[in-house]
């Protein structure tokens, strides 16, 4: 995962450490130190959020009274280890961080995770200025099982965005982009084969594709999947719809061999100003800003992905963090996970560069703007598609199965292939998976 250390800079006494822990004890009938003495494990998959949270943990400590012992793992790793634990019933963890657009449906089935709600209604646990409605509908509802329990509390949103260069949409008298066809147009009009330059850059490589298509999708007001997670709706109308429109605009206005692109060789073509436009996650922001790397860093345009034929949505990442049903330590961990997603921290995150915070206010902050690099369009892309974001992925145990089966099927349309042949076959093959999963 990409650090974003340079996303934001802090102006000087901005969140120094003393006043972080003052602004998030400043309570009276709320007890910080309530367990002191506690000694409380946490777990992180390897993250620039993690980072912040382990930088400012003998905060915490001060605050509380307790002591913690953290560490980060690679996600390849920390997921299936997580998921070991958990199975085992002795996790040896109190609090742990989790990809809900991964794990979210396993974590549901093996009742892993306490029900945040009674620590969110209790006074005495939680404190008067945590302020959880200041956290998105998305965030909230991925954090949340459909019988209502809430299993997490959402830590980081990771949303899509549209980049795109501002140079070359004026040579060409052109707008940014509000909708899929003038999305089309433009990535028409701005490729220019002589120059090597692509109207349009984005993932094409299989399982990564998937993603972008995904994205797309909700533009035709659709997911994945079913409400209820029992259908697939990968070869309806909509869907082989939205596959043609993916399969024509990378093979057509994308860089050659676009089939072997993932983010990263996306991030690298619209930096060296090869693409004009490039679809992703704002959080592969900061590269683009850096004037030692990027070719676009004064000319780099942030806006909210435009509209499909019947909506206008962006797909979203969560993570989250929760405590483990089998900690004996639940009181202690909530205030760990009350403090990680505190204002003051998700404030941290945001200046540091180190994630995108489920927290609207966190976007609405003056300090952290005015000593920010990015424009104000950064800002302004990020509320909006915080108000436009829906799941990117569909909520299973088998993401990653789903990914790759739909993902040779794209990579074949981009190729030329037949859309809804190739739509079918894919959900025909995936359709036995699923099946088990829901056994």
């Amino acid at each position: 995962m990409i650090r974003r250390r340079h996303l934001l800079q802090a102006s000087a006494g901005l969140l120094a450490a003393p006043a972080l822990v003052e602004k998030v004890g400043a309570q009276s009938a709320f007890d910080w130190k309530q367990f002191k003495g506690t000694k409380l494990e946490v777990n992180f998959a390897k993250s620039p959020r993690a980072d912040v949270l382990q930088a400012h943990q003998k905060e915490f400590e001060e605050l509380t009274g307790m002591k913690v012992g953290s560490e980060q793992i690679p996600e390849q790793q920390q997921r299936p280890k997580v998921a070991l634990e958990f199975s085992s019933g002795r996790p040896s963890f109190d609090v742990v961080n989790v990809a809900l657009h991964v794990q979210k449906k396993q974590i549901e089935k093996g009742n892993w995770m306490a029900d945040i709600r009674p620590f969110l209604k209790d006074p005495k646990l939680t404190a008067a200025d945590y302020d959880f409605a200041d956290f998105g509908g998305p965030g909230v509802r991925a954090a949340t099982r459909a019988d209502g329990l809430m299993h997490t509390i959402p830590l980081n949103q990771d949303l899509f965005i549209l980049f795109w260069n501002k140079a070359m949409f004026a040579e060409k008298g052109l707008g940014v982009p509000k909708t899929y066809d003038e999305l089309m147009a433009a990535a028409a009009k701005l490729t220019d084969k002589s120059k090597n330059v692509a109207g349009f850059v984005g993932r094409g490589l299989k399982n990564a594709n998937v993603v972008l298509y995904d994205t797309f999708l909700l533009g035709y007001d659709q997911e994945t999947i079913s409400a209820d997670g029992k259908t697939l709706l990968m070869d309806t109308p909509a869907a082989i719809a939205c596959a043609e429109y993916y399969g024509k605009l990378l093979r057509d206005y994308a860089p050659q061999g676009v089939v072997g692109f993932n983010w990263n060789e996306s991030q690298t073509t619209f930096s060296q100003a090869r693409a004009a436009m490039w679809l992703d996650g704002v959080g592969f922001s900061a590269p683009l800003m850096d004037k030692t790397k990027s070719k676009v860093a004064e000319n780099v345009g942030f806006a909210p992905v435009p509209a499909g034929s019947k909506a206008r949505n962006t797909a979203t990442f969560i993570d989250g963090i929760g405590i483990a049903e089998g900690s004996k330590n639940k009181g202690a961990a909530w205030l760990y996970c009350q403090w990680a997603t505190s204002k003051a921290m998700c404030l941290e995150m945001l200046r540091t560069g180190s994630g995108t915070p489920a927290r609207a206010s966190s976007y609405t902050n003056d300090d952290v703007q005015k000593a920010s690099p990015f424009p104000k369009e950064w800002f302004d892309t990020v509320k909006e598609s915080l108000k436009l974001a829906r799941s990117g992925l569909p909520e299973i145990v088998a993401v990653t199965e789903f990914r790759d089966t739909f993902g040779i099927a794209l990579t074949n349309i981009i190729g030329g292939a037949d859309a809804a042949t190739e739509l079918r076959k894919a959900t025909e093959a995936f359709k036995p998976i699923l099946a088990k999963e829901l056994a």
